[in-house]
Protein backbone atom coordinates (compact mmCIF):
# COMPACT_ATOMS: atom_id res chain seq x y z
CA UNK A 1 0.00 0.00 0.00
CA UNK A 2 2.75 2.46 0.85
CA UNK A 3 6.27 2.86 -0.39
CA UNK A 4 8.42 0.70 1.81
CA UNK A 5 8.72 2.02 5.34
CA UNK A 6 6.07 4.67 4.60
CA UNK A 7 4.47 4.67 7.94
CA UNK A 8 1.98 1.85 8.38
CA UNK A 9 3.46 1.61 11.87
CA UNK A 10 1.93 4.98 12.74
CA UNK A 11 -1.40 3.65 13.90
CA UNK A 12 -3.73 6.04 15.71
CA UNK A 13 -6.03 3.74 17.64
CA UNK A 14 -7.80 5.29 20.57
CA UNK A 15 -5.97 2.75 22.72
CA UNK A 16 -2.66 2.07 20.91
CA UNK A 17 -1.14 -1.34 21.39
CA UNK A 18 2.17 0.09 22.59
CA UNK A 19 0.65 1.28 25.89
CA UNK A 20 0.41 -2.32 27.02
CA UNK A 21 3.17 -4.31 28.60
CA UNK A 22 4.85 -6.20 25.75
CA UNK A 23 7.16 -9.06 26.62
CA UNK A 24 8.47 -9.71 23.11
CA UNK A 25 11.66 -7.99 21.97
CA UNK A 26 12.32 -7.85 18.23
CA UNK A 27 15.70 -6.75 16.95
CA UNK A 28 15.35 -4.52 13.89
CA UNK A 29 19.06 -4.61 12.99
CA UNK A 30 19.05 -8.10 11.37
CA UNK A 31 15.87 -7.13 9.55
CA UNK A 32 17.56 -4.04 8.08
CA UNK A 33 20.43 -6.17 6.78
CA UNK A 34 18.08 -8.74 5.24
CA UNK A 35 15.91 -6.06 3.65
CA UNK A 36 18.92 -4.25 2.20
CA UNK A 37 20.26 -7.46 0.64
CA UNK A 38 16.79 -8.35 -0.65
CA UNK A 39 16.38 -4.93 -2.27
CA UNK A 40 19.85 -5.20 -3.76
CA UNK A 41 19.07 -8.60 -5.29
CA UNK A 42 15.73 -7.41 -6.69
CA UNK A 43 17.38 -4.29 -8.09
CA UNK A 44 20.22 -6.09 -9.86
CA UNK A 45 18.30 -9.13 -11.11
CA UNK A 46 15.09 -7.28 -11.91
CA UNK A 47 16.86 -4.46 -13.75
CA UNK A 48 18.80 -6.86 -15.98
CA UNK A 49 15.84 -9.14 -16.70
CA UNK A 50 13.31 -6.41 -17.48
CA UNK A 51 15.73 -4.42 -19.64
CA UNK A 52 16.40 -7.55 -21.69
CA UNK A 53 12.68 -8.22 -22.00
CA UNK A 54 12.03 -4.69 -23.23
CA UNK A 55 15.04 -4.74 -25.56
CA UNK A 56 13.92 -7.95 -27.27
CA UNK A 57 10.18 -7.26 -27.33
CA UNK A 58 10.03 -3.53 -27.97
CA UNK A 59 10.63 -3.72 -31.71
CA UNK A 60 7.72 -6.17 -31.98
CA UNK A 61 5.37 -3.98 -29.95
CA UNK A 62 3.07 -3.43 -32.96
CA UNK A 63 2.50 -7.17 -33.44
CA UNK A 64 -1.05 -8.47 -33.34
CA UNK A 65 -0.13 -10.55 -30.27
CA UNK A 66 -1.97 -8.96 -27.33
CA UNK A 67 -0.07 -11.15 -24.84
CA UNK A 68 3.22 -9.61 -25.94
CA UNK A 69 1.71 -6.14 -25.64
CA UNK A 70 0.73 -6.85 -22.01
CA UNK A 71 4.17 -8.28 -21.24
CA UNK A 72 5.80 -5.05 -22.40
CA UNK A 73 3.53 -3.06 -20.09
CA UNK A 74 4.28 -5.38 -17.16
CA UNK A 75 8.02 -4.91 -17.75
CA UNK A 76 7.64 -1.12 -17.90
CA UNK A 77 5.66 -1.22 -14.66
CA UNK A 78 8.25 -3.40 -12.92
CA UNK A 79 11.11 -1.23 -14.14
CA UNK A 80 9.42 1.82 -12.64
CA UNK A 81 9.63 0.40 -9.14
CA UNK A 82 13.08 -1.14 -9.69
CA UNK A 83 14.70 2.22 -10.47
CA UNK A 84 13.53 3.69 -7.15
CA UNK A 85 14.77 0.75 -5.04
CA UNK A 86 18.11 2.47 -4.24
CA UNK A 87 16.14 5.10 -2.29
CA UNK A 88 14.49 2.37 -0.23
CA UNK A 89 17.81 0.60 0.28
CA UNK A 90 19.27 3.77 1.79
CA UNK A 91 16.12 4.39 3.82
CA UNK A 92 16.42 0.92 5.35
CA UNK A 93 20.11 1.47 6.07
CA UNK A 94 19.36 4.80 7.80
CA UNK A 95 16.48 3.29 9.82
CA UNK A 96 13.58 5.15 8.15
CA UNK A 97 15.41 8.47 7.86
CA UNK A 98 14.59 10.19 4.54
CA UNK A 99 17.26 12.54 3.21
CA UNK A 100 16.00 13.35 -0.29
CA UNK A 101 13.32 15.93 0.33
CA UNK A 102 9.56 16.17 0.07
CA UNK A 103 9.32 15.94 -3.73
CA UNK A 104 11.18 12.63 -4.00
CA UNK A 105 9.23 11.37 -1.00
CA UNK A 106 5.96 11.79 -2.90
CA UNK A 107 7.39 10.77 -6.30
CA UNK A 108 8.84 7.47 -5.07
CA UNK A 109 5.60 6.66 -3.29
CA UNK A 110 3.40 7.24 -6.31
CA UNK A 111 5.72 5.22 -8.57
CA UNK A 112 5.61 2.34 -6.12
CA UNK A 113 1.81 2.38 -5.78
CA UNK A 114 1.22 2.73 -9.53
CA UNK A 115 3.35 -0.39 -10.03
CA UNK A 116 1.49 -2.05 -7.17
CA UNK A 117 -1.74 -1.86 -9.16
CA UNK A 118 -0.66 -1.76 -12.81
CA UNK A 119 1.56 -4.84 -12.70
CA UNK A 120 -1.27 -7.03 -11.37
CA UNK A 121 -3.89 -5.50 -13.68
CA UNK A 122 -1.78 -6.12 -16.78
CA UNK A 123 -0.96 -9.65 -15.60
CA UNK A 124 -4.69 -10.33 -15.28
CA UNK A 125 -5.35 -8.94 -18.77
CA UNK A 126 -2.42 -10.91 -20.18
CA UNK A 127 -3.73 -14.18 -18.73
CA UNK A 128 -7.19 -13.49 -20.13
CA UNK A 129 -5.66 -12.62 -23.50
CA UNK A 130 -3.67 -15.86 -23.45
CA UNK A 131 -6.85 -17.82 -22.78
CA UNK A 132 -8.68 -16.07 -25.62
CA UNK A 133 -5.78 -16.72 -28.01
CA UNK A 134 -6.08 -20.45 -27.31
CA UNK A 135 -9.85 -20.81 -27.35
CA UNK A 136 -11.02 -17.92 -29.57
CA UNK A 137 -8.15 -16.91 -31.85
CA UNK A 138 -10.28 -14.31 -33.61
CA UNK A 139 -11.04 -12.49 -30.33
CA UNK A 140 -8.55 -10.18 -28.61
CA UNK A 141 -8.64 -7.70 -25.74
CA UNK A 142 -5.84 -5.74 -27.42
CA UNK A 143 -6.46 -5.88 -31.19
CA UNK A 144 -3.72 -4.33 -33.30
CA UNK A 145 -6.26 -2.53 -35.50
CA UNK A 146 -8.24 0.40 -34.22
CA UNK A 147 -7.82 2.31 -30.99
CA UNK A 148 -9.10 -0.24 -28.49
CA UNK A 149 -5.62 -1.52 -27.65
CA UNK A 150 -4.35 1.93 -26.70
CA UNK A 151 -7.58 3.04 -25.03
CA UNK A 152 -7.62 -0.05 -22.79
CA UNK A 153 -3.90 0.25 -22.06
CA UNK A 154 -4.21 3.93 -21.20
CA UNK A 155 -7.28 3.23 -19.05
CA UNK A 156 -5.40 0.66 -16.96
CA UNK A 157 -2.51 3.06 -16.39
CA UNK A 158 -4.89 5.92 -15.56
CA UNK A 159 -6.89 3.74 -13.18
CA UNK A 160 -3.67 2.74 -11.40
CA UNK A 161 -2.65 6.38 -11.15
CA UNK A 162 -6.00 7.43 -9.68
CA UNK A 163 -5.80 4.69 -7.04
CA UNK A 164 -2.21 5.71 -6.27
CA UNK A 165 -3.16 9.39 -5.87
CA UNK A 166 -5.73 8.44 -3.23
CA UNK A 167 -2.80 7.35 -1.07
CA UNK A 168 -0.20 9.81 -2.30
CA UNK A 169 -2.13 12.90 -1.17
CA UNK A 170 -1.45 11.82 2.41
CA UNK A 171 2.27 11.15 1.92
CA UNK A 172 4.58 13.84 3.24
CA UNK A 173 7.93 14.51 4.85
CA UNK A 174 7.40 14.52 8.62
CA UNK A 175 9.59 14.68 11.71
CA UNK A 176 9.51 11.51 13.77
CA UNK A 177 11.87 11.13 16.73
CA UNK A 178 13.61 14.33 15.55
CA UNK A 179 14.48 12.72 12.21
CA UNK A 180 12.87 13.40 8.81
CA UNK A 181 10.87 10.50 7.45
CA UNK A 182 8.64 9.83 4.46
CA UNK A 183 5.31 8.86 6.00
CA UNK A 184 1.74 8.31 4.92
CA UNK A 185 -0.57 9.65 7.61
CA UNK A 186 -3.91 11.40 7.07
CA UNK A 187 -4.61 14.29 9.41
CA UNK A 188 -8.16 13.14 10.16
CA UNK A 189 -10.14 9.89 10.27
CA UNK A 190 -7.10 7.67 9.98
CA UNK A 191 -8.90 4.40 10.69
CA UNK A 192 -11.70 5.04 8.19
CA UNK A 193 -9.22 6.09 5.50
CA UNK A 194 -6.87 3.18 6.19
CA UNK A 195 -9.67 0.61 6.05
CA UNK A 196 -10.96 2.07 2.77
CA UNK A 197 -7.54 2.09 1.11
CA UNK A 198 -6.79 -1.43 2.35
CA UNK A 199 -10.08 -2.61 0.84
CA UNK A 200 -9.14 -1.03 -2.53
CA UNK A 201 -5.74 -2.70 -2.30
CA UNK A 202 -7.27 -6.08 -1.66
CA UNK A 203 -9.90 -5.89 -4.40
CA UNK A 204 -8.07 -4.19 -7.28
CA UNK A 205 -4.55 -5.48 -6.69
CA UNK A 206 -5.10 -9.02 -5.43
CA UNK A 207 -8.60 -10.50 -5.48
CA UNK A 208 -9.69 -9.14 -8.86
CA UNK A 209 -6.53 -9.83 -10.90
CA UNK A 210 -5.83 -12.99 -8.88
CA UNK A 211 -9.26 -14.46 -9.64
CA UNK A 212 -8.76 -13.81 -13.36
CA UNK A 213 -5.24 -15.27 -13.31
CA UNK A 214 -6.16 -18.44 -11.42
CA UNK A 215 -9.45 -19.10 -13.25
CA UNK A 216 -8.03 -18.49 -16.73
CA UNK A 217 -4.93 -20.56 -16.00
CA UNK A 218 -7.12 -23.48 -14.93
CA UNK A 219 -8.96 -23.22 -18.27
CA UNK A 220 -5.66 -22.87 -20.14
CA UNK A 221 -4.33 -26.00 -18.43
CA UNK A 222 -7.39 -27.95 -19.56
CA UNK A 223 -6.87 -26.74 -23.11
CA UNK A 224 -3.16 -27.57 -22.95
CA UNK A 225 -3.86 -31.18 -21.97
CA UNK A 226 -5.76 -31.79 -25.20
CA UNK A 227 -3.48 -29.69 -27.43
CA UNK A 228 -1.50 -31.87 -29.88
CA UNK A 229 1.59 -29.65 -29.56
CA UNK A 230 1.61 -29.80 -25.74
CA UNK A 231 4.98 -30.91 -24.33
CA UNK A 232 3.75 -33.65 -22.04
CA UNK A 233 2.82 -32.23 -18.66
CA UNK A 234 5.17 -29.23 -18.93
CA UNK A 235 2.58 -26.88 -20.39
CA UNK A 236 0.05 -27.92 -17.76
CA UNK A 237 2.19 -27.44 -14.67
CA UNK A 238 3.74 -24.24 -15.99
CA UNK A 239 0.41 -22.40 -16.15
CA UNK A 240 -0.28 -23.46 -12.56
CA UNK A 241 3.13 -22.08 -11.58
CA UNK A 242 2.00 -18.71 -12.97
CA UNK A 243 -0.91 -18.72 -10.52
CA UNK A 244 1.16 -20.04 -7.63
CA UNK A 245 3.87 -17.40 -7.95
CA UNK A 246 1.31 -14.58 -8.03
CA UNK A 247 -0.36 -15.90 -4.88
CA UNK A 248 2.95 -16.48 -3.06
CA UNK A 249 4.16 -12.97 -3.83
CA UNK A 250 1.02 -11.16 -2.69
CA UNK A 251 -0.94 -13.34 -0.25
CA UNK A 252 1.40 -12.79 2.76
CA UNK A 253 1.29 -9.04 2.19
CA UNK A 254 -2.50 -8.88 2.08
CA UNK A 255 -2.87 -11.23 5.05
CA UNK A 256 -0.72 -8.90 7.16
CA UNK A 257 -2.62 -5.88 5.84
CA UNK A 258 -5.93 -7.53 6.77
CA UNK A 259 -4.76 -8.27 10.30
CA UNK A 260 -3.56 -4.68 10.67
CA UNK A 261 -7.02 -3.47 9.63
CA UNK A 262 -8.56 -5.81 12.22
CA UNK A 263 -6.26 -4.33 14.85
CA UNK A 264 -7.38 -0.82 13.92
CA UNK A 265 -11.07 -1.72 14.02
CA UNK A 266 -10.87 -3.88 17.15
CA UNK A 267 -7.84 -2.61 19.12
CA UNK A 268 -8.10 -5.06 22.02
CA UNK A 269 -8.59 -8.22 19.98
CA UNK A 270 -4.91 -9.16 19.65
CA UNK A 271 -2.26 -9.13 22.32
CA UNK A 272 0.51 -6.56 22.40
CA UNK A 273 3.09 -9.19 21.41
CA UNK A 274 1.00 -10.28 18.43
CA UNK A 275 0.53 -6.72 17.19
CA UNK A 276 4.19 -5.86 17.61
CA UNK A 277 5.18 -8.97 15.62
CA UNK A 278 2.56 -8.04 13.01
CA UNK A 279 3.93 -4.55 12.45
CA UNK A 280 7.49 -5.86 12.56
CA UNK A 281 6.70 -8.34 9.77
CA UNK A 282 4.95 -5.82 7.52
CA UNK A 283 8.12 -4.44 5.92
CA UNK A 284 9.37 -7.98 5.36
CA UNK A 285 6.28 -9.21 3.48
CA UNK A 286 6.05 -5.91 1.61
CA UNK A 287 9.62 -6.32 0.40
CA UNK A 288 9.10 -9.98 -0.49
CA UNK A 289 6.15 -8.97 -2.67
CA UNK A 290 8.61 -7.06 -4.87
CA UNK A 291 10.05 -10.40 -5.96
CA UNK A 292 7.37 -10.30 -8.64
CA UNK A 293 9.70 -7.90 -10.49
CA UNK A 294 12.19 -10.78 -10.77
CA UNK A 295 9.68 -13.61 -11.22
CA UNK A 296 7.58 -12.05 -14.00
CA UNK A 297 10.38 -11.85 -16.62
CA UNK A 298 11.47 -15.40 -15.82
CA UNK A 299 8.00 -16.93 -16.01
CA UNK A 300 6.56 -15.05 -18.95
CA UNK A 301 9.69 -14.58 -21.06
CA UNK A 302 12.83 -16.58 -20.28
CA UNK A 303 10.94 -19.88 -19.92
CA UNK A 304 9.58 -19.35 -23.43
CA UNK A 305 11.65 -21.04 -26.13
CA UNK A 306 10.55 -18.49 -28.71
CA UNK A 307 11.69 -15.62 -26.46
CA UNK A 308 15.07 -17.25 -25.90
CA UNK A 309 15.48 -17.66 -29.65
CA UNK A 310 14.56 -14.02 -30.20
CA UNK A 311 17.02 -12.98 -27.50
CA UNK A 312 19.84 -14.96 -29.13
CA UNK A 313 18.96 -13.54 -32.54
CA UNK A 314 18.99 -10.02 -31.14
CA UNK A 315 22.33 -10.55 -29.40
CA UNK A 316 23.86 -12.07 -32.54
CA UNK A 317 22.53 -9.20 -34.59
CA UNK A 318 24.01 -6.63 -32.19
CA UNK A 319 27.40 -8.39 -32.16
CA UNK A 320 27.33 -8.73 -35.95
CA UNK A 321 26.61 -5.04 -36.45
CA UNK A 322 29.30 -3.94 -34.00
CA UNK A 323 31.91 -6.56 -34.89
CA UNK A 324 35.44 -5.75 -36.12
CA UNK A 325 35.48 -4.36 -39.61
CA UNK A 326 31.72 -3.83 -39.74
CA UNK A 327 30.63 -0.66 -41.50
CA UNK A 328 27.27 1.10 -41.18
CA UNK A 329 24.82 -0.09 -43.81
CA UNK A 330 26.89 -3.12 -44.79
CA UNK A 331 26.83 -6.74 -43.81
CA UNK A 332 29.23 -9.65 -43.78
CA UNK A 333 28.51 -13.03 -45.26
CA UNK A 334 27.78 -15.54 -42.51
CA UNK A 335 27.42 -19.27 -43.20
CA UNK A 336 26.45 -18.71 -46.79
CA UNK A 337 23.98 -15.90 -46.07
CA UNK A 338 23.99 -12.97 -48.41
CA UNK A 339 25.58 -9.67 -47.32
CA UNK A 340 23.43 -7.50 -45.10
CA UNK A 341 21.42 -10.39 -43.65
CA UNK A 342 21.68 -11.52 -40.05
CA UNK A 343 22.01 -15.14 -39.10
CA UNK A 344 18.86 -16.54 -37.54
CA UNK A 345 18.79 -19.30 -34.95
CA UNK A 346 15.17 -20.00 -35.75
CA UNK A 347 12.27 -18.39 -37.48
CA UNK A 348 11.13 -15.37 -35.48
CA UNK A 349 7.90 -16.30 -33.79
CA UNK A 350 5.55 -14.44 -31.56
CA UNK A 351 6.72 -15.48 -28.13
CA UNK A 352 4.49 -16.06 -25.14
CA UNK A 353 1.48 -16.86 -27.31
CA UNK A 354 1.32 -20.51 -26.34
CA UNK A 355 0.37 -21.92 -22.99
CA UNK A 356 3.84 -22.98 -22.00
CA UNK A 357 6.12 -22.42 -24.94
Amino acid sequence: MDALEHNVSLSTNSSPWFVYDCTIELDANPRRVVLFLLYLFIFMAGLLENLLVLWVNWRRRHTSNGVLFCIINVSVSDLMVIVILPFFMMEVTLDKVWLWGRVLCKVTNIIYVVNFYSSSLFLGCMTLERYLSLTRPSTSLFPVLGRRRWVLCGSLWLFSLVLALMENVHVDLLEWDDEPGCYMLPENNFVEWYVSVSFLNLVFQFLGPGAVIVFCNVLIARAARSAPQAQGGRDVWLVHVYSLVFVLCWLPYHMVMFLMVVDDLVPHLMSCNAVEALYFSFNVVQSLSLLHCVANPLLYNFLSKSFRNNLINTLLGAVHREGPGARPGTGTKVNGDEPGKQRKVSNPSTSQSNAGS
